[in-house]
């Protein structure tokens, strides 16, 4: 079997760079156009003798199937340990993970999720025809990267970064999303990426050409970042409270009724209630509070006096990060318990509850406790939750919340059925205190914005340590607070009832992707079968 040349592996690990480079903290994400071409590149002129030379690419050959596989999944390895760094602090200060296992959790993790990068590889490799044709691979490539990521939110359930986030802030090219969610934009992605690396796949006589229109669409779908809109008319005002409680925070009971006591004249003080003559113009009709690492459970009398006081006194709706739970039945040695959002109304009764359905595994249950048992440290501090079974929105005077949880806000198929359901707008609560100072909370940002743009939805996000937000249905972040402070932000919104064509769909273009996928899969066997036959 032939070796793999090392310029394959030298455009691997540039491309694994460039992908890192695209997603906070750095943020370049220009590069998205051109971080995956030095991938498909090394995946169809693997080699078979010679240096990879890019005037002639002579002697180069398409990778095996194991060999794409391999390249490939080095590509992810290295991406997931680039963007998802973040998993080692998280497990060893808050999980109680020694540095030795911590880092076994981060290095199993990727290579677990670098697996999709490797499916990839392979799929791109057995698409190439016979006779070493690779057009109708370049043609696959797009649909089958979509087909990658479907498949990580439905079988994983981890679509950290889909590819199409990248490009958040592109206000023309994510209206696409609007129809085809964010997968629309990761199709345009890799289409342009396919076209850049074909320029260093065909002959040179026509490689100029190609390489200078796979340059300018590029550029020209780039520069949508630079247009913007007129603001879009908000009319109510919601108070977020960023509560910049430390997740390793020790609680005493006099230490918890000083925290409660100090959030809730915070909240009364941001309202204006305190002093009626100022009250008309900040008017927060709706207060916040976020998911947070205090022990606020909705079972304890104080907690739910405070906050009953608190929409009482500024005749506001409250919604509230909790811990929910059920009584003890069947038998049961323990009550069941939910991460939880509770609805107060502004005559301070608790009137609905969200629990939250899609847990985080390791942070609020343990998945396979048999097998994972030495990562029970993190599941010990935040608890073992179980998960809600609805997303139907909680009714506040009139107006209708999508309420999620921290990371559900990852998920585009889960987070359109509350609009699909008729949430007016979206409320995200999160403590992402959980990432400290990594580039996980702007990676987290930038996934909610994109779910505010595929629905055409006001979001407001409430978070623990930042960024707390208003964001606007163009995925514009219109007011904020500065990350780390104990503050409240009196947030702009508006409530809408349009539903988009992806909130009604939802990933429609996605399974075509895939459905196209299989159907060249399809093909590349039938063509095969055929030449041994008549062979």
């Amino acid at each position: 079997m032939r070796q793999i040349h090392s310029s394959a592996w030298v455009l691997i690990l540039l491309s694994s760079f460039l992908q890192v480079l695209i997603f906070p903290l750095p943020g370049l994400y220009f590069l998205s156009w051109l971080a995956f071409a030095p991938l498909i590149v090394a995946l169809l002129r693997t080699e078979a003798a010679g240096a990879l030379e890019i005037a002639g690419l002579p002697n180069l050959v398409p990778a095996k199937p194991l060999q794409a596989f391999a390249l490939a999944y080095l590509s992810g390895i290295l991406w997931y340990a680039g963007t998802c760094y973040w998993i080692y602090d998280t497990m060893h200060q808050y999980g109680g993970l020694t540095p030795p296992f911590a880092l076994l959790a981060l290095v199993l993790f990727c290579l677990y999720l670098g697996l999709y990068h490797g499916v990839f590889g392979l799929l791109v490799s057995l698409c190439v025809s016979r006779g070493r044709d690779l057009r109708r691979a370049l043609v696959a490539a797009p649909f089958l990267w979509v087909a990658v990521e479907l498949a990580r939110e439905r079988i994983t359930g981890f679509p950290w970064n889909l590819l199409g986030t990248a490009q958040v802030n592109n206000l023309s090219l994510t209206r696409i999303t609007t129809l085809t969610g964010v997968f629309g934009i990761s199709f345009e992605i890799m289409l342009v990426n396919v076209a850049l690396a074909a320029a260093f796949l065909v002959p040179r006589k026509k490689r100029s050409t190609l390489l200078a229109a796979s340059l300018a669409a590029a550029l020209v779908l780039q520069v949508g970042a630079l247009v913007d809109a007129p603001a879009l008319p908000a009319n109510r005002k919601a108070l977020l409270l960023q509560e910049n409680i430390p997740v390793d925070q020790g609680w005493t009971r006099d230490t918890f009724e000083r925290t409660l006591r100090e959030l809730t004249a915070l909240s009364v003080k941001s309202t204006g209630a305190e002093n009626p003559a100022t009250a008309e113009s900040k008017s927060a009709g709706l207060i916040v509070w976020p998911e947070s690492p205090a022990p606020f459970y909705i079972g304890d009398p104080f907690f739910r006096d405070s906050l009953s006081k608190l929409a009482l006194e500024t005749q506001s709706w409250v919604v509230t990060g909790a811990i929910g739970s059920e009584p003890i039945q069947n038998g049961a040695t323990a009550a069941t318990v939910f991460n939880s959002a509770a609805l107060i109304n502004p005559s301070g009764e608790w009137t609905a509850r969200y629990d939250k359905v899609h847990l985080v595994p390791f942070g609020e249950y343990l998945p396979f406790p048999s097998i994972f048992a030495f990562a029970g440290g993190l599941t010990k501090e935040v608890g073992q939750f179980e998960a809600g079974k609805s997303r139907a929105p909680l009714e506040a005077g009139g107006a209708n919340l999508g309420v999620f949880i921290c990371y559900e806000s990852v998920f585009p198929s889960e987070v359109r059925q509350f609009a699909d359901s008729g949430a007016q707008v979206f409320v995200n609560i999160s403590n992402d205190g959980w990432y400290g100072d990594s580039g996980a909370y702007a990676q987290h940002l930038n996934q909610t914005r994109m779910r505010a743009i595929e629905n055409n939805r006001w979001l407001l996000s409430a978070t623990n340590t930042g960024v707390t937000a208003s964001i606007d249905p163009y995925g514009r972040v219109v007011a904020r607070l500065p990350r780390k402070q104990r503050e409240a932000l009196l947030a702009p919104y508006a409530l809408t009832s349009v539903t988009t064509f992806y909130t009604r769909h939802g990933d429609w273009f996605a399974w075509l992707c895939a459905i196209i996928s299989a159907g060249v899969l399809l093909t590349r066997f039938v063509d095969r079968n055929k030449a041994k036959t008549s062979a």
